[in-house]
This record gives structure tokens, sequence and C-alpha cells, in this order.
């Protein structure tokens, strides 16, 4: 089995082992706040809800960023750049989404690469230079080639989907049965923190690895390091209106918190980012 052969093959078993946990998660809740028969409704909808992510995760984390389609006559630099950089990184051309958003951002999505697409935000193309932007660019294909994308959009999904559950039965228990309100407490309580949890431990290494990856396809670690830096500062200037649990996709943290917010952050710090991108300089010229 080649390297990339075993890289596509964990990513896959991770992602089956997240919807198995999502299953288990809603059989549970269900349980405990209605018993068998509703453990059994929330069964079958986890049976489909988890068919679903798999096969759409990408539209929902499109739909959730509110990302429409760009074609090459709306946007032929940005096609060109992305149609440079996979060609050097050996991949298909994916999708090109924008974001209606001010805030600096960009993220990746998809099944496969075969089924890819990178979304940026309006306010990148503003904010970064073009050599920048390319640096950016390769990082999302980066996640493409090192077989995040699935992962990390499924993650968004749960997560989504785990906190709109809580809110549900929390406005719509059974006033007249304390353990049903309990159990929904708990779900809409526990569950961000648990979805945050996933978060984190599925995306701090792995954008150290995309930006490796991005800086060895745009051939200049530079290019990413100072456009994160920027971007960084983009997104402290300027807030995001967007789903808080499609926050592991994005580049850089779309939203800003400290404290106990700041323990479930799904990024590692820019800073080290940045010093480990500028110690590859020497290696890859």
């Amino acid at each position: 089995m080649t390297t990339t052969s075993r890289s596509n093959f964990a990513a896959t078993a991770k992602t089956v082992v997240l919807l198995a946990a999502l299953g288990g998660i809603l059989v549970a809740a269900g349980f405990l706040i209605g018993g068998p028969q509703l453990a059994l409704v929330f069964l079958l909808f986890s049976v489909v809800f988890n068919m679903g992510t798999w096969w759409f995760s990408d539209r929902i984390a499109l739909r959730m960023a509110r990302a429409q389609p760009i074609s090459q006559e709306d946007d032929p630099r940005l096609y060109q750049m992305v149609q440079d950089l996979t060609t050097r990184a050996g991949l298909p051309m994916p999708k090109l989404y924008v974001v209606p958003q001010e805030q600096p951002n960009a993220f990746a999505t998809g099944r496969n690469a075969e089924h890819s697409a990178v979304a940026v935000t309006a306010g990148i193309r503003k904010l970064l230079t073009e050599d920048e932007l390319r640096g950016v660019l390769a990082h999302e294909l980066g996640h493409v080639r090192n077989h995040d994308i699935l992962l990390t959009s499924v993650v968004a999904s749960i997560a989504a989907a785990i906190t709109w559950i809580g809110y549900m039965f929390l406005w719509f228990s059974d006033d007249n049965s304390p353990l049903g309100l309990v159990g929904a407490l708990a779900l809409w309580l526990l569950a961000p923190i648990a979805a945050g949890i996933m978060q984190m431990a599925i995306s701090r290494q792995r954008e150290y690895g995309a930006d490796a990856t991005g800086a060895e396809i745009c051939g200049n670690p530079e290019s990413l390091a100072s456009a994160l830096l920027r971007l960084e500062q983009g997104s402290q200037a300027i807030p995001m209106q967007v789903n808080a649990a499609s926050e592991p996709l994005y580049i850089v943290k779309p939203f800003s918190g400290g404290g106990i917010a700041g323990l479930f952050s799904t990024h590692p710090p820019i800073e080290e980012r940045v010093r480990r991108l500028r110690q590859m300089r020497p290696t890859i010229g």
C-alpha cells in the first residue's frame, strides 16, 4: 500500500469512527430523553444523517458559509492561479466559490480530490498580494492532497447537527418530565463542548501538515507565512457572520475568543505556524 493510499484509508477510517460516535450520542440522548422508542427514532435518524453527511458534507459546508460558485469568467486570475497550483500538486481542478464576507479567509471541502471545492472570501482578494494568495490557495490544496477535507467537513456537519438537536430538545421537551428536561439541558450544554473537542483533536496537526504541503506546492514558504500574519490581523479586525460549527474548515480562526473559548480553538497559534514555515526556507529554497 502506498503512502497516499494509507493516508486516504486512515482519513476514511477516522471519518467512519466519528460518524459511528455521532450515532451513539444520538441514540443515548434519545434513550435518556424519551426511552427506547425515541432511541429507535434517533437510531434511524442517525443512519440517514450519516449517509447524507458522507455524500453531501461539502454542500453542507458551503451552504453554512453561504458560498456562491464562481466561473472562470468571473475571476480569470484566480482560476489561473488555482490551475497552476493543481498542476504542480498533481491534483484535479476543484470547484471555486466565493464567500460574501469581508473578513479575509478561505477553506477547502469535499469528499475527495475529484469532488473538492475551494472557497475564498471576498475580503481575502482585497487584502493579500497575489503571491500571498497563492500561498493560501496552496494551503487549501494541501488539505485536499492530505485527504483532510472529508473529515473536517464531516466534523463541521456533526457539530452543527448536535448543536441543532440540543436546541431543539431544549425548547420542545415535555415540561412535565424532569428527566427529559435534564437530558435536553445536558445535550444543549455538553454537545457543543464535545464537538469542540472533536474539532480540536482533528484540526491542529492537520493545519501544520497543510501548511507544509502548501509551502511545497507553491514553492515559497514565506508566501504562506506572510499571508497567515495578515489574515490573523484581518480576522481580528473584521467579524465574520458564519455558523460557528464551520470553524475547523477555515485557514485562520474566523472568530476571536479567550478564556474557555480559547481552550477549544481548532487552530494552532499563528506564530508557531509561521515559525515552522520559515524553518522550511533553507529546504525549499
